[in-house]
């Protein structure tokens, strides 16, 4: 059978589509259909392959969905996840997952992504069929003045919500005059930056969730300059809250692991912290996603309050209202 929670569609920036699902038997037969006309769902790459697809010939200023159903009826109607925007490789939406009560985020309203500042035009064209109205920038306003974000003649709202992670400055200052700024110093920087992230940034991410609040059934992006570790900890907050499970959520954490590429960012973030003589591997866990690292924020969480729903409540002011107005909102 069709297992409806392991279904993955994301497209190329070429406009191909991929398709990948999972069954509970190998011998499930599962048929694809586009739900859009103009474009046509291909063979299974291999016969060694069998839950994987491919489709083209999609007009790339829009996103389509595609019908996924089974030989027994079971069925799952998604569209693309990640986008395969040119200037910003990890933009995704974060709809679609099932809560704890059997209820499901909807699609195309949650959006996380990397920086904005290299977008294409056609880029431009289908953020603007997204119909965003809140952009939610978590960088440094150094990071948001040098490199401003391209956004469509009809702009959203953004608000500008900064975030120093854990004083990158201060590890390198310090990594600089010493021979210990290796990969395993780095990698234990980077949990202790997402420790900080809920302990010590709750007032910009409360501020997140009133911006979200403030605006009726708000269509909102949240960002910073990777996608990964300020915007992954924004996107696990407003999961949480909607009630879908850690493990899922956890899941949509390390999808960035699937679309950004760490070395292909090395030189820019040489040239961003002037790291130019620091050894590659001792850069590489800042560029990576490791279940680790929001672990460390989760599990902080965990020892300082009840609940999830205690520490939104206390640290961000994210109420029983609130949660109730969230989960009207975005959940079907």
């Amino acid at each position: 059978m069709l297992i409806t929670d392991a279904v993955h569609i994301w497209r190329e920036s070429d406009g191909e589509y991929h398709i990948e699902w999972q069954a509970s038997h190998p011998d499930t037969k599962v048929t694809v259909e586009p739900l859009t006309e103009g474009g046509v769902v291909e063979a299974h790459y291999s016969e060694d392959t069998p839950a994987r697809a491919r489709a083209t010939g999609f007009a790339m200023d829009s996103r389509h969905y595609f019908r996924l159903r089974d030989q027994h009826g079971t069925e799952v109607i998604a569209p693309e996840r990640r986008f395969g925007l040119q200037g910003t490789p990890n933009f995704r939406d974060f709809g679609g997952y099932r809560t704890a009560d059997g209820r499901q985020v909807k699609w195309g309203y949650l959006f996380r992504s990397g920086q904005l500042s290299n977008l294409s035009d056609r880029d431009l064209e289908l953020l603007a069929s997204l119909n965003l109205d809140l952009i939610c920038d978590f960088r440094r306003l150094e990071e948001q003045e040098g490199e401003p974000s391209r956004l469509p003649e009809q702009r959203p709202r953004v608000a500008s919500l900064p975030i120093i992670p854990g004083s990158n400055s201060r590890f390198f200052e310090e990594a600089e005059g010493r021979e210990g700024a290796d990969r395993q110093a780095m990698y234990d920087f980077m949990v202790e930056i997402n420790r900080d992230f809920a302990e010590g940034q709750t007032e910009t991410y409360a501020s997140m969730f009133r911006e979200i609040l403030a605006l009726e059934d708000t269509r909102f992006l949240v960002h910073c300059a990777a996608g990964k570790d300020r915007t992954g900890f924004a996107a696990a907050l407003v999961l949480l809250a909607l009630g879908v499970p850690r493990e899922m959520v956890m899941q949509d954490y390390m999808m960035t692991a699937r679309y950004f590429n760490p070395e292909g960012e090395l030189e820019r973030l040489r040239h961003k912290y002037q790291m130019e003589d620091m050894d590659t591997q001792a850069i590489l866990p800042m560029l990576e996603v490791h279940e680790n690292y929001l672990a460390r924020a989760l599990d902080s969480i965990g020892r300082n309050y009840k609940s999830v729903e205690a520490y939104l409540d206390v640290a961000l002011g994210v109420g029983p209202p609130e949660l109730d107005d969230l989960r009207a909102r975005y959940l079907e």
